[in-house]
């Protein structure tokens, strides 16, 4: 048979409730009788209420074999979550400040780099150079490193850091090469800042690995780094 009682101020049962579980009971089969409790705990002028499952015969460990009991082991965290109001984050957990830092840092490189590429998205636009395909090129580039920086925000976000956006240098305007000419010259700075990004997410990565915080992954991006493993795909068509 199973009982529903309600400890409060004043107990009440419900005999509907009752009714209803002790009609449930034959699906139990086997299973020995239980008791489900709702109390009142002692923040009764907030109404928090705690419920548990209670055995009136032998452990269910030793019936079951669960070796996991989520609502009495969760309550550690529980206290955690619902007694400080001051916490930073709810998410946050084993996220090691340098992890944050580095990360914060690797949206700066991203933005800064695109910052360049629209600043070559510009030059080539201009009447007097009028290369229509590599201004349109740049420009791609540009929104790509930009969509970089927002997916490390967004996991930043996830983690449950805090994304500290820095200062962005202000770049060239003026890109022509008197030996090179302009569109030579704007490729291989565009192939050295690639380089040097990724030199810039392999310094993350080793911090990542440093912290053994090594689940960092963005999927549908060209970033991703994951244990040992990283790749920084940068895949432009002309």
């Amino acid at each position: 048979m199973v009982m529903l009682q309600v400890a409060a101020a004043g107990s009440v049962t419900t005999p509907a409730a009752a009714s209803l579980a002790a009609s449930r009971s034959g699906v139990a089969g086997g299973f020995s009788a239980c008791r489900c409790v709702v109390a009142r705990t002692g923040l009764q002028s907030r109404g928090v209420v705690s419920v548990r499952a209670s055995s009136n015969d032998v452990s269910t460990k030793a019936v079951t074999g669960v070796v996991f009991e989520p609502f009495s082991e969760v309550q550690d965290q529980l206290v955690k979550v619902t007694t400080s109001p001051g916490l930073e984050s709810l998410a946050r957990q084993r996220f090691a400040p340098s992890c944050e830092a580095a990360i914060n840092d690797q949206i700066n490189v991203e933005y800064n780099v695109s910052y360049v590429y629209h600043a070559l998205y510009a030059y080539f636009d201009r009447d007097n150079v009028a290369l229509p395909g590599l201004a349109e090129y740049f420009r791609a580039a540009s929104d790509e490193e930009r969509e970089h920086a927002e997916k490390l925000m967004k996991y930043q976000n996830q983690r449950g850091g805090r994304v500290k956006l820095q200062s962005i240098v202000m770049p060239v305007m003026e890109f022509d090469h008197t030996e090179k000419g302009d569109a030579l010259y704007a490729m291989e700075l565009a192939l050295a800042l690639e380089k040097l990004t990724n030199e810039k997410l392999l310094q993350l990565h080793q911090v990542i690995v440093t912290n053994s915080d090594e689940c960092f992954l963005l999927e549908r991006s060209s970033i991703y780094i994951s244990g040992s493993y990283l790749v920084y795909s940068y895949l432009i068509s002309s």
